[in-house]
């Protein structure tokens, strides 16, 4: 993993349709991984956690710093964000011996990720985390991806919780053939 020269920034108004675009990208990749969450179908939501992230400073982007746009004015405006990372300081009503942060939604466009701009991402956040007084910080990763799971380890992150799941049913809601058939019950 490599420096990145790309510039780590907090996210503005004009950067919520492109992240909500990347987080729908997001959605769909970690299918492959046993995610449940629907992409397109939780645009609007998204979009919304977007643009309250803007207003709380818990939302940073990634950009090009080789890569401003030009509008049909001429004038200059910020290249489109490349990648960026949701946080924030966990808030509840358990007393706990540490503050935590959270970190979500990490992303960075398939094209330019191996070049550090993930690491550049989530090292930004736990500063951030850290100066809003975080003693420790939480993620999330799927069980079966493997690439993001040896991604955080690489960045100091262990196991902490273990989330198990069950489908109940088969696929289509109905009983498995695979299921084994209940004990008899004696007399």
């Amino acid at each position: 993993m490599g420096e990145t020269d790309a510039r780590i920034e907090p996210a503005t108004a004009d950067d919520v349709d492109a992240v909500t675009d990347m987080w729908v990208a997001l959605a769909a990749g970690q299918r492959e991984h046993g995610s449940t969450l629907r992409a397109e179908a939780n645009r609007a939501t998204v979009r919304e956690w977007a643009a309250q992230s803007v207003v709380t400073g818990d939302l940073l982007v990634a950009r090009d710093p080789y890569g401003a746009a030009e509008t049909d004015g001429g004038d200059d405006r910020e290249p489109d964000p490349i990648g960026f990372v949701g946080f924030s300081l966990e808030r509840g009503d358990y007393e706990r011996d540490a503050v935590r942060g959270t970190v979500s939604n990490l992303f960075v466009v398939p094209e330019r990720r191996g070049e550090g701009i993930g690491a550049s991402l989530l090292d930004a956040a736990e500063r951030a985390l850290a100066e809003a007084g975080a003693d420790r910080v939480a993620l999330e990763a799927l069980a079966d991806n493997d690439r993001a799971r040896a991604f955080y380890g690489g960045h100091g992150y262990d196991l902490h919780r273990v989330e198990l799941t069950k489908a109940l049913g088969g696929e289509d809601g109905e009983e498995s053939d695979d299921d084994p058939e209940p004990a008899a019950e004696s007399d």
